[in-house]
């Protein structure tokens, strides 16, 4: 079992920068995929960033990347979402999400465990 809890999150104005960060507690964290999401009231959930498990490539969604970098620290057992240049449409809710696999995914679906989010508020 692995408990996630984000943090970070917060009201910004464009153009600011935040970082959330999402401890994992229960397990070991070296080997499992992790993830972020996020969702947007009337929208679904969707993809922002992931990466595999030590020394793997992070991915992103196309309407991050190149303003959000994620990295983890698995000594601390954290993710990172350092999110730069942010836009009113980066509001919403961020969640943290672990597999049970060493792969990524980009699908929501594939996720096993998930904190309990964090609301970002982008203010144009």
């Amino acid at each position: 079992q692995v408990q996630l809890e984000e943090s970070g999150g917060g009201l910004v104005q464009a153009g600011g920068s935040l970082r959330l960060s999402c401890v994992a507690s229960g397990r070991s964290f070296n080997r499992q995929a992790m993830g972020w999401f996020r969702q947007s009231p009337g929208n679904e959930r969707e993809f922002v960033a992931a990466s595999g498990w030590i020394g793997a490539i992070a991915y992103y969604a196309d309407s991050v990347r190149g303003r959000f970098t994620m990295s983890r620290d698995n000594a601390k057992n954290t993710v990172y979402l350092q999110m730069n240049s942010l836009e009113p449409q980066d509001t919403a809710v961020y969640y943290c999400a672990a597999r049970t696999e060493y792969q990524s995914s980009k699908s929501s679906d594939d996720y096993t465990y998930w904190g309990q989010g964090t609301q970002v508020t982008v203010s144009s």
